[in-house]
């Protein structure tokens, strides 16, 4: 059990049975009346946010959020299969589940897949990736006085914005987090 005084960032709990974690936190003591913890809060399961204000002194269950990392395997079309690197236990996550990370990951690329109770409900892809360039527009000579840039597909088919010197066949660094091009790999 955990107590709402002891609520940080990061920290996951148990309200009627659903997992949360605290995304932000703020102990307040007013001048009258009793002291309390101004919480926004997020299911991890369904991503919805919430703010609400909680009595130092409630308890709550602590959810035990288990990370593994994991090898993404192939897709048949509906399902994307992973597979624990310890185990060799292959789990099956449909397009809902992946569809945030799926796009950096090329087969046999590895994962962190989050679990609550037994069942996956996150993906997340590493911060950084190598992915090469498959298509392209050329880049046109003589405009380059500005940061001029171009739409390239990459391997796993998204879409990055890069300079307009790269070409197709090329290799470059991609933060998953927010999308961009950050150089050649």
């Amino acid at each position: 059990m955990i107590s709402a005084g002891d609520f940080r960032k990061g920290i996951t709990f148990e309200i009627n049975g659903e997992p949360f974690v605290i995304i932000d936190f703020q102990h307040v003591k007013p001048g009258k009346g009793s002291a309390f913890v101004r919480t926004k809060y997020k299911n991890v399961i369904t991503g919805v946010i919430r703010e609400e204000s909680f009595n130092p002194n409630d308890k709550y269950p602590r959810a035990h959020i288990e990370t593994k990392k994991m090898q993404y395997l192939y897709s048949d079309g509906e399902l994307y299969y992973f597979m624990d690197e310890e185990t060799y236990e292959q789990v099956p996550l449909p397009a809902d589940q992946v569809e945030d990370a799926i796009k950096w990951l090329r087969e046999n690329d590895t994962a962190e897949i989050k679990f609550y109770q037994g069942n996956a409900f996150l993906v997340e892809a590493p911060n950084f990736v190598d992915l090469k360039i498959i298509e392209t527009e050329p880049g046109v000579k003589g405009d380059t006085a500005t940061n001029v840039t171009k739409a390239a597909t990459v391997e796993t088919g998204a879409v990055v914005q890069v300079p307009i010197f790269l070409e197709a066949g090329e290799v470059i660094k991609i933060d998953t987090r927010s999308g961009e091009y950050l150089g050649r790999a």
